[in-house]
């Protein structure tokens, strides 16, 4: 057995408790844990000198990923955003370089490419639904405390506050604290979903449940094949205003905007007040983008009612897509 593997196969037995040993045996019966296992690697990113992000994601940035492809390694895209160099270690401890083969912002997930052969069988991906709530399962992210037996608690629609929803979150519970790019694992040995945040009410009751919030794989298996074969997701791309917001007290407050992006262009600053899109009323960061994203594709103008102090003004940016807002790595 591979030492990272064995690592891995080390934590999970030593999981005790009545509960614990209860679910860890429906998971036992069904997942090879070593092969399972072995899918799972650690990035590491180096980010450019001059990147947009480093001021609010960091200069350096480390995670986890899983082998989906051969040669293919799936990881949530903000590590791997606007990188100079990759590097990615397998679970029998030896690295090799990665570049970034794509990065798709409606999802959130990042595939990269190895640039050198790596230990390790790909995960197969199943269907975040076959987890029903109260369902054990395994966060496994890179390293020998990274494995963590988990509760899917709720599955919901989730909205971001940098111009991100998705219909269906996974949330678990308890908070795991090595969640970026970790993978959900099934009690089948499936993937479920690719770990992004950390929250604090993960059940949705409104109750303080600190747990995390993981991107559903099946959104990963729809595009995987165009991602590998074009580097980008079928369709038209979601038009990008660079403005992040977030409800209070039924309003949407601008809490930052990205500094040359359109809504900095147009006039926008932190403090603002989205009131609606054109003639339509927005409350919520759901409705927001909705309405702008039903305007049409990248490059659309987007009409924008703002609230500046006590005056209402209406602002028409150009919006972008958000890839042509991050700094690229020179080909030469």
């Amino acid at each position: 057995m591979r030492t990272g593997a064995f690592l891995f196969v080390g934590v999970f037995c030593a999981l005790t408790g009545a509960a614990q040993a209860q679910d860890k045996g429906k998971i036992a019966e069904e997942v090879n844990v070593e092969e399972t296992f072995s899918s799972v690697v650690r990035v590491r990113t180096r980010i450019l000198p001059n990147a947009r992000s480093a001021a609010t994601l960091g200069p350096q940035r480390e995670g986890s990923g899983v082998l989906v492809r051969d040669g293919f390694v799936a990881t949530i895209g903000y590590l791997v955003i606007e990188s100079e160099s990759i590097e990615v270690t397998g679970a029998d401890g030896k690295s090799v370089p990665a570049s970034l083969a794509a990065y798709d912002h409606a999802s959130g997930f990042g595939l990269l490419k190895l640039l050198a052969p790596l230990a390790g069988k790909p995960l197969p991906i199943g269907k975040s639904n076959a987890a029903a709530e109260r369902e054990p399962a395994l966060v496994a992210g890179y390293g020998a405390d990274g494995v963590n037996l988990v509760h899917v608690v709720s599955r919901r629609p989730f909205s971001g506050s940098w111009e991100y929803m998705l219909d269906t979150a996974i949330f678990t519970y308890p908070a795991v604290m090595n969640w970026s790019g970790a993978s959900l694992i099934s009690a089948k040995g499936e993937l479920l979903g690719l770990g992004s945040l950390i929250v604090t009410d993960a059940s949705g009751s409104g109750v303080q449940s600190p747990g995390n919030m993981f991107v559903p794989a099946e959104l990963l298996q729809s595009i995987l094949e165009d991602l590998i074969a074009r580097g980008k997701a079928p369709g038209p791309v979601r038009p990008w205003m660079g403005v992040n917001a977030e409800e209070m007290r039924g309003r949407l407050f601008v809490t930052r905007v990205s500094p040359e992006g359109p809504a900095d262009k147009a006039g926008l600053k932190g403090g603002d007040i989205l009131i609606g899109v054109g003639s339509d009323e927005v409350s919520s960061l759901a409705e927001f983008y909705r309405k702008v994203w039903a305007l049409g594709a990248a490059g659309v103008d987007v009409p924008l009612r703002v609230l500046q102090g006590v005056q209402v003004k209406e602002v028409t940016l150009r919006s972008i897509d958000r890839m042509d807002y991050f700094r690229a790595r020179p080909s030469y």
